[in-house]
């Protein structure tokens, strides 16, 4: 198995980078020896962009997804573009405005999370809105009240940050998951949570997501509606601007 250095666990903000051609699979996709592309997981899409190659092309990446593992990242050149060779190198352009985007939106998903302490049973992150769905029998949540409670969030500006701890640590902490349905891989060893405020005081919970740096710059946001999915579900939606006047 193939493992690509994913240089966006630790470095974010990281918008290109030089890598190494390490093969193409059977479909055509790009594996690399290094790079500043998410794989589609936990909700959140992955990277788009382009390689840059010496010659001056560009072939431009449509979508970046894991293999058979999560340190299996490849690459999905736009239809009908040229392939790499193995062993070229190329300089990888990241398509920082949607990212940045999808860091904001993501962010402002964990401060949700913290908001609603309940279960998660689902989630979805986009460019332009996000959804969670709570295992949460009456809301009791107005979109005004959540969304006033975000924007407090945002506006005091919290560091975002992340930390590693070994498995019998989370065990001992089983509340540091929030998924319903979902624990991060047994065996992995170490295991990186994102923690959000000084010493986590706001949040704390494991991701393998992109996030902002500080919780100011998710700008404003605001919850777009809350529905009912089932006899114990509801659904939050969250959306980039001010909460519209009714």
């Amino acid at each position: 198995m193939t493992r690509t250095e994913a240089l966006f666990r630790d470095q974010p903000y990281l918008t290109s980078t030089e890598a190494a051609v390490l093969g193409i699979n059977d479909r055509g996709g790009v594996i690399l020896d290094r790079t500043v592309f998410y794989a589609t997981s936990g909700g959140q899409p992955g990277d788009t962009g382009g390689f840059l190659r010496s010659d001056g092309s560009r072939i431009a990446i449509a979508a970046t997804v894991t293999g058979r593992t999560k340190d299996e990242i490849i690459h999905v050149p736009a239809a009908g573009e040229p392939l790499p060779e193995v062993g070229e190198t190329v300089k990888l352009e990241l398509d920082w405005d949607r990212r940045y985007r999808l860091m904001r939106m993501h962010t402002a998903c964990h401060l949700l999370s913290a908001i609603c302490p309940f279960p998660i049973t689902g989630a979805s992150v986009g460019e332009e809105d996000a959804r969670l769905d709570f295992d949460l029998p009456d809301a009791g949540f107005t979109k005004e009240g959540v969304t006033e409670e975000l924007m407090a969030l945002v506006a005091a500006d919290h560091p975002v940050f992340t930390r590693l701890i070994d498995e019998e640590e989370l065990s001992a902490n089983p509340s540091l998951v929030k998924s319903k349905n979902v624990r991060p891989p047994a065996g992995a060893g170490r295991i990186r949570l994102v923690c959000i405020g000084e010493d986590s005081s706001i949040d704390s919970q494991p991701c393998g997501g992109t996030h902002v740096g500080r919780t100011g710059e998710i700008g404003a946001v605001h919850i777009g509606k809350i529905e009912k999915k089932g006899r114990e579900n509801r659904r939050f939606r969250i959306r980039f601007g001010p909460l519209p006047a009714d």
